[in-house]
């Protein structure tokens, strides 16, 4: 399956993929860390696709007489790095303003290619705060200090693992959407994209109703905000969340005392009628 999505990926041009972390009020118990760490949580991790390790060549492993080998290549073009830094600065200046980039630029050099770009992209932006971090010190301070971040910007294999780390935070993976985007923009400045929840297919749990429908719903929310321009909408979506959120109904992974439990269609069909009586549908 993992190699089906690389090659989707591709085929589609996706270059950027943003995994938004939200910890919701009431959701701070949901996860391992401190709620008075977590609560107030908004970030997003903004990673590259299209390049680094997972498609440098040349890639493989092979025998030799003096036993096996393996090579990966690790490999940035300057434009790759661009576009995706003036992508995440772009959503920085729609948020809190605030930008940091994720390297190893004091070991790789593809990373301080990243770190050189990122300071040329950054004089474009001078409304938004920006700071450089190493990934080492990024994977710390995601658990000590989550909100001190806003949107961060980083590589393909940093951003796997980074965007991973910073999904405790919500409590669970069902509550986590996430956007690939394209390198084509259409005449209104809008991309279009590949949405979908960061949880898997997770087959143990398959027909039991009880799956979070949440991350499926934002990732829709994304949809109309980032590929169609439906600021509002994307609004009454999220608000529905949070509206039923506040109301108690949570399925098993983020059940709390005193809370409400409900599957996966029940929950679903509460952000729906959330969502009409926002609008004033029927």
């Amino acid at each position: 399956p993992e190699q089906g999505l690389l090659d989707l990926r591709q085929a589609l041009h996706l270059f950027a993929n943003l995994r938004p972390v939200r910890v919701y009020p009431g959701l701070e118990h949901a996860t391992p860390l401190r709620p008075e760490v977590v609560a107030g949580t908004d970030l997003v991790i903004v990673r590259e696709l299209s390049g680094g390790l997972y498609y440098g060549k040349p890639q493989g492993m092979r025998q030799t007489a003096q036993g096996r080998e393996a090579v990966d290549t690790l490999f940035y073009r300057e434009q790759e790095v661009q576009r995706l830094l003036r992508v995440a600065f772009d959503l920085a200046r729609g948020r809190r303003k605030k930008l940091t980039s994720v390297d190893k630029a004091n070991v790789l050099a593809s990373s301080r290619l990243w770190r050189e770009v990122a300071h040329e992209v950054a004089r474009d932006y001078p409304d938004v705060a920006y700071e450089d971090l190493y990934v080492d010190a990024c994977a710390m301070h995601l658990v000590r200090r989550p909100t001190s971040f806003d949107v961060l910007a980083t590589e393909n294999m940093f951003g796997d693992i980074l965007s991973d780390e910073a999904a405790v935070l919500a409590g669970s993976l069902g509550m986590l959407p996430s956007a690939s985007l394209g390198a084509e923009r259409r005449a209104n400045g809008l991309r279009p994209g590949l949405y979908e929840p960061v949880h898997g297919s997770a087959p143990d749990i398959a027909g039991k109703g009880i799956a979070n429908p949440l991350g499926t719903i934002l990732s829709v929310a994304l949809m109309l905000r980032l590929s169609f321009g439906l600021e509002a909408e994307a609004r009454a979506v999220e608000g529905a969340v949070e509206a039923v959120l506040a109301q108690g109904f949570r399925t098993p992974d983020v059940m709390s005392p005193g809370m409400r439990q409900v599957g996966t269609r029940e929950l679903g069909e509460r952000v729906a009628e959330a969502v009409c009586a926002a609008s004033g549908a029927p």
